[in-house]
């Protein structure tokens, strides 16, 4: 089946914007308070935690979900701004912010209305964190090699096997696993496929840290030993989660955190630049800055398809491969661009540090949410060619 790809334009109505100027003065209020700093995001949970807080008292957590379980139900473009200056600002929104972009609209449409009312409200409070239970160590992306099963067991489940690249797993409350109850059909490989809510402080999971050349640990291998889920905590359809977790990625892949993890090192060249200008360093920022708007309409173009209830998974998937690889990339090509400025002031060894930083995370860019040959992949099917 071929897709024919969208990405219309779409300008943010004002109302909008005027809440990107108050979720901006937010963020201002607390780097001027020393809650975070913008170019080194922090690994402090409590921190992470504290600043969930605000933002739920703010009522910026959940602001599209319904308002029977605590949601406001706002447009998805709104949330999208306060993502966005979230993310532009590299405030530390850790802590909720997986169960905001993609769990939490999950178990809305598919999980049972007990988990609803317990879980949704402490999301939208700030209270629960999440991670993603898909990749695995020896499929990685390809999720229909997954191999870690559930199996039916008295009053619900039992998870054996392992589940790896799962960001902050060791801290997180809950994970939505995507998980094998069944083989494969030969007419049907994405058969087999099943979701499940899964208390991570349950007894039998074990979480190993994957740490990165940049010395953070939010990556894990989790090992699930003989893991007790209960019948209620299925998520959606036995056999049939393909579906529903293709609709999860498509939340997952589109967003500007999948562009602008590295932004930093590019504002850092745009003050460099404006301090001491040269005429080819202002060439490469111009080039750079082109290519970022570039992504930013098409990452705004797919949130507005999400605004309107659709499931574009092949657009997100071009949005995730695109911007992922230029913001790994985008260390290097600002080290090369600023091969002619001026290196002797405190500017520039300021600028050092922050390039240094994003050089060390780069690597991990275009791994989580799926590297970038399972992402081709999708986007060929999707055009029909193959």
């Amino acid at each position: 089946m071929t897709t024919t790809l969208e990405f219309q334009p779409i300008r943010l109505p004002p109302a909008v914007q005027a809440l990107r100027g108050e979720v901006r003065a937010f963020l201002h209020e607390e780097m001027s308070a020393g809650t975070f700093d913008p170019d080194f995001p922090t690994e402090d949970w409590d921190v992470c935690r504290k600043f969930a807080r605000k933002v739920a008292a703010r009522g910026w957590i959940g602001m599209c979900w319904p308002k029977a379980y605590g949601g406001q139900e706002r447009s998805f473009l709104e949330r999208y701004v306060v993502n966005e200056e979230m993310q532009a600002h590299h405030a530390p929104n850790t802590f909720y912010f997986t169960a905001d972009r993609q769990s939490g609209p999950t178990l809305i449409k598919y999980a049972s209305e007990r988990i609803k009312a317990e879980v949704l409200p402490k999301i939208i409070a700030g209270e629960a964190s999440f991670c993603i239970g898909m990749s695995e160590p020896d499929s990685g992306s390809d999720l229909f090699a997954a191999k870690c099963k559930a199996v039916r067991t008295d009053g619900g489940w039992k998870i054996q096997g392992t589940k790896i690249w799962t960001t902050n797993a060791h801290r997180a409350d809950y994970m939505i696993g995507l998980f094998r109850t069944s083989p494969s059909l030969p007419e049907n490989h994405r058969h087999g496929l099943t979701s499940f809510l899964v208390d991570m402080r349950a007894s039998g999971i074990q979480c190993n840290p994957i740490r990165q050349m940049s010395g953070i640990h939010d990556f894990n291998e989790v090992v699930f030993d003989e893991v007790f889920v209960p019948e209620d905590q299925l998520i959606g359809e036995v056999d049939g989660a393909w579906k529903q977790a293709t609709t999860e990625l498509a939340y997952e892949r589109s967003g500007p955190e999948r562009f602008l993890e590295t932004l930093t090192v590019l504002r850092a060249l745009i003050d460099l630049d404006r301090a001491e200008p040269v005429p080819q360093v202002s060439e490469s920022v111009g080039r750079l800055v082109a290519e970022l708007h570039s992504l930013r309409r098409m990452s705004v173009s797919v949130a507005g398809m999400l605004e309107a209830g659709r499931e574009p998974a092949v657009e997100a998937a071009i949005v995730k491969d695109l911007g992922t690889a230029w913001e790994q990339d985008l260390p290097q090509r600002v080290r090369l661009a600023v091969a002619r400025a001026s290196q002797g002031s405190a500017a520039y060894r300021r600028f050092e540090d922050i390039l240094q930083y994003c050089t060390r995370i780069a690597p991990k860019l275009t791994v989580q949410g799926g590297a970038n040959e399972v992402l081709r992949g999708i986007i060929a099917r999707g055009l029909g060619l193959r």
